[in-house]
């Protein structure tokens, strides 16, 4: 079933069980990434770890091959906003700060994360702008939650929640053109999702909606350059960047953050539905 104007996709109980499936196979990419980021270590060898993750899970990697993009994640190190293709010759060094894009497909069903991680010792001024960016992403998805839960909430209730949260953080810019989208049986569907806006505008919030919420902030101006690959976006100053994003759905009972393995209960509670449970054995 799919509303009209935006062709958003809406999916049943047991169509979102298969995405949460897709969802912890990336949750566990990102997962051994993570515990592998440190100084010498370079962007291929996430890639490559991300890769045999996916595939020893019978999955596919979502990002391999879309629209040409040669690898299966995007790594985007300090004034690399998104979409950076990782390299051999892309080594870390103490106090980058990178962000790790990944997704998977599982079932024909697809999940998609990222994080970002300090390398070795950082400088705590841009650990703090990832901090702000995570707790925003996670503003918007409880606005989700809440606005679902009302039957009133509002595809831009998300982007303003967001934003708030961003402002209320410090003085960052918000990377502006980039952002959330929907997702299912495609990575990238209907409806974008702004970091930025008014609330109570677009679609309404309903259960079967998946969104893909990922904040994308700068520790100065939010003016972005496409470098010469087609891909790597970098921040026009030269100044650092930070970017996470978790995919979630709508249920009639609440939210599930399929990207997380606690399902969003350590930062939503109740708000989560009781189809996630209440503790996961799941690192």
């Amino acid at each position: 079933m799919r509303r009209p104007q935006l062709d958003i996709q809406l999916k049943t109980p047991d169509q979102i069980e298969k995405m949460r499936a897709a969802g912890l196979v990336v949750a566990e990419a990102l997962r051994r990434m993570r515990e592998a980021v440190a100084p010498g270590v370079s962007t291929a060898d996430l890639d490559a770890i991300a890769e045999s993750t996916i595939r020893e899970a019978g999955a596919v990697p979502s990002f391999k091959g879309y629209h040409g993009f040669p690898a299966s994640i995007c790594s985007s190190v300090n004034e690399q906003i998104v979409h950076a293709i990782p390299s051999p010759g892309q080594v870390l060094a103490e106090g980058d700060l990178i962000s790790i894009d990944c997704g998977a497909v599982l079932d024909g069903w697809h999940g998609d994360s990222a994080i970002t991680v300090g390398v070795g010792e950082v400088d705590p001024a841009l650990l703090r702008m990832a901090e702000v960016a995570e707790d925003a992403m996670w503003a918007g998805i409880a606005a989700a939650a809440r606005g679902a839960a009302s039957g009133k909430g509002r595809l831009t209730d998300i982007s303003h929640a967001v934003e708030t949260a961003v402002r209320k953080g410090g003085r960052y810019g918000i990377v502006d053109g980039y952002g959330g989208h929907g997702i299912g049986t495609e990575m990238h569907q209907d409806p974008h999702v702004l970091n930025h806006g008014r609330p109570g505008k677009g679609p309404r919030l309903v259960p079967g909606m998946a969104l893909a919420i990922e904040p994308m902030i700068t520790m100065a101006s939010p003016r972005t350059v496409e470098l010469a690959d087609g891909w790597t976006v970098v921040t026009r100053d030269g100044s650092v960047a930070a970017h996470v994003e978790h995919s979630m759905a709508l249920l009639p009972d609440g939210v599930w953050v399929l990207t997380a393995f606690d399902g969003g209960r350590a930062r939503l509670g109740d708000l989560v539905t009781a189809r996630q449970p209440a503790v996961s054995t799941t690192p």
